[in-house]
């Protein structure tokens, strides 16, 4: 029920109904991460943002919280893609985790 940034990096784009958003690190990997599926339909309902396009953060603040139960009720999935858009430009991008993912655990590791 809380999305925090993965690294140190950017908001660089980011929904006005606080469901997905754009990130680009420090280092210049780019990620998309959409919070459920077709949750864009809740219109920011049972989501409460802490950022804003343009932001700065660093890895472990808090950027999202949403309510699970409250999105799934509505008839929504909370699956949630992260989603390496710039993957041409590394070598390799290995999945170290699937499933839930809690806050200091490695999600993927980019080469």
């Amino acid at each position: 029920d809380r999305l925090v940034a993965p690294f140190d990096g950017t908001i660089e784009a980011f929904f006005n109904t606080h469901h997905a958003m754009g990130l680009k690190s420090e280092d210049g990997v780019e990620v998309l991460i959409h919070v459920g599926i077709d949750t864009v339909q809740l219109n920011g309902e049972h989501y409460k943002a802490y950022i804003q396009n343009g932001d700065k953060i660093k890895a472990g603040d808090l950027l999202v919280e949403f309510d699970i139960e409250a999105i799934k009720v509505a008839g929504y999935e909370v699956v949630t893609p992260v989603i390496i858009t710039n993957t041409p430009t590394y070598s390799d991008i290995i999945p170290m985790k699937e499933g839930l993912i809690l806050k200091g655990e490695e999600l993927l590791t980019i080469l």
